[in-house]
C-alpha cells in the first residue's frame, strides 16, 4: 500500500504552544489587581477540576459572531466557578472587568510561548510537499493568536469547534478538517498530547496519531514523519 503522508495536522495547546505560567498563577496575579487574594496552587487545582467537568465549548448551527460571544460566556462561567471552587467566600467588585482582562491576556503572546523548535519545524514541513493544518478545541481567539506569532500564513487549514460545529474527540471536527485539505484520513497524521481528544479522536477518524510528548524537541518530527511513511508503505 502507498503510505504517502499528505498532511500533518496539529493540536495547539500543549503541542505547538505552551502557557508561560500555570493557570492558577495567572488567575491569582490578575485577581490581586482587583483586590482578591487567593493562593495560586488552590486556583490551579480548582481550575483543573472545573475544566475537566465542563461541557464542550461548541455551539452547532450558530453563526461565528454569535458562537464567539457564547465562547466568551463559557469562559466567564468557567473562571467564576474556578474561584468559587477555590474559595466560596470570594467576591469581586467588578468581576466582568476582571474576566475581560483575562480574556484579552490569553489572546496574546504574553500568555503563550512557542514550543521549542516549533517555528522551524513548521516551516520545514510547509516547504515540502505535505500540507500543514491546525485542528484545535481552541476558541476563536486562535486565529488572532497565530497572527501575533506570525504563524497564520503557514497553515493550509485551521479548524476549530466554531468552524466545525463539533469538538475533539468527535469525528465531525476531524472530518471537516480533512475535507478542507481534500484528503482521506489515512493520508494524514495528527500531532497532539491528549490521549482521548487527540489520539483516540484522530484514530477513530482514520488519521495516524503522533504523541508529541515522546519527542525531546519538535525538531524530531520531520524525521519521524519520514520513518512513519516508510513503515506504512
Amino acid at each position: 500500500m502507498d503510505g504517502k503522508i499528505q498532511a500533518v495536522i496539529f493540536d495547539v495547546s500543549g503541542t505547538l504552544l505552551h502557557l508561560r505560567e500555570p493557570v492558577g498563577e495567572t488567575y491569582a496575579r490578575f485577581a490581586k489587581v482587583h483586590g482578591v487574594v487567593i493562593p495560586a496552587d488552590r486556583l490551579t487545582e480548582a481550575f483543573g477540576r472545573i475544566f475537566a467537568a465542563a461541557p464542550a465549548n461548541v455551539y452547532p448551527g450558530e453563526p461565528l459572531w454569535k458562537a464567539e460571544a457564547l465562547e466568551r460566556q463559557w469562559w466567564s462561567v468557567l473562571v467564576r466557578d474556578t474561584f468559587r471552587a477555590a474559595d466560596q467566600m470570594v467576591r469581586f467588585e467588578d468581576f466582568d472587568t476582571f474576566c475581560d482582562s483575562l480574556w484579552s491576556h490569553y489572546a496574546g503572546t504574553e500568555a503563550w510561548e512557542l514550543a521549542p523548535a516549533a517555528r522551524e519545524m513548521l516551516r520545514e514541513i510547509a516547504s515540502g510537499s505535505r500540507q500543514v493544518a491546525i485542528l484545535s478545541n481552541f476558541d476563536q481567539r486562535l486565529r488572532r493568536l497565530l497572527l501575533a506569532f506570525e504563524l497564520h500564513e503557514i497553515f493550509d487549514a485551521i479548524t476549530t469547534p466554531a468552524d466545525a460545529g463539533a469538538a475533539k474527540p468527535e469525528r465531525q471536527i476531524f472530518d471537516v478538517c480533512l475535507k478542507r485539505l481534500g484528503i482521506p484520513g489515512h493520508r494524514a497524521v495528527y500531532v497532539g498530547d491528549h490521549p482521548e481528544n487527540d489520539f483516540d479522536g484522530a484514530a477513530s477518524a482514520g488519521l495516524h496519531p503522533i504523541d508529541v510528548t515522546l519527542f525531546e524537541s519538535l525538531a524530531e518530527l520531520p524525521a519521524a514523519l519520514d520513518a512513519l511513511e516508510k513503515e506504512l508503505a
